[in-house]
């Protein structure tokens, strides 16, 4: 799923401190599983936003909707009865939200309320870490099924580098050095020998580096 934390409180006014009409709008997707962007929160960012503003001595009317996504048109449509009514829009699902409702709503003013951070899972509850790049060519299954560009802060295809020690990454003591855990678990699986074979160089031709992408599957295009 996609992991996101919330702005600052400080910040979110600061945004909208020339606004007396607020919908804060929620999402039911990503963010709602990882207790950031979901009908709680929404509740919490809007009630938040009132108090705030009622004590600077500047009171404002700041109203609550959830959508079920907002990475989907047929659910932001649901907003356009109402999406007038605001001066402006705080959206609390993953960057695409405010994307998606900025250009569904061109003359609306639409501020994130959330900080997109990575795609991960839950390791327990309230921990996240993540374990995918988006790079749009998969090579886990090479590597016992871990991948070292999400989990090597060097992103790195060809085992551990030098600031390796003792399963632990150069960085912090508190990051796994993914390359060690890779060759240990191949080293278990009796595999090993699978790391020295040689592969082509991995094209990024499908990863962020080639400019924004895009997904067509022909078979679902009415």
């Amino acid at each position: 799923m996609i992991v996101a934390q919330p702005k600052p409180i400080r910040e979110i006014l600061e945004m909208v401190k020339d606004f007396r009409k607020i919908l804060v709008v929620g999402c039911k997707g990503c963010v709602t599983v990882c207790n950031v962007g979901g009908a709680k929160e929404v509740g919490i960012l809007a009630a938040s936003l009132r108090i705030a503003r009622k004590r600077s001595g500047h009171a404002i009317q700041v109203d609550e909707h959830t959508l079920e996504r907002q990475c989907d048109p047929e659910y932001i449509a649901e907003l356009k009865d109402i999406v007038g009514d605001y001066d402006a829009v705080i959206s609390i699902a993953c960057g695409v939200g405010p994307q998606f409702l900025s250009e569904r709503y061109p003359s609306t003013r639409v501020f994130p309320g959330v900080n997109t951070q990575f795609m991960g899972g839950a390791e327990a509850h309230g921990v996240w870490s993540e374990r995918c790049a988006g790079c749009g060519t998969c090579v886990v299954h090479y590597f016992g099924g871990l991948c070292p560009i999400a989990r090597c802060s060097k992103s790195l295809l060809n085992g551990p580098c030098g600031g390796s020690s003792h399963g632990k990454c150069e960085i912090s003591n508190e990051v796994e050095c993914i390359w060690d855990t890779i060759v240990n678990k191949m080293t278990e699986q009796g595999r090993l020998n699978e790391l020295l074979e040689f592969r082509p160089p991995k094209s990024w031709t499908t990863a962020r580096d080639g400019g924004p992408r895009k997904m067509i599957r022909e078979e679902l295009v009415k």
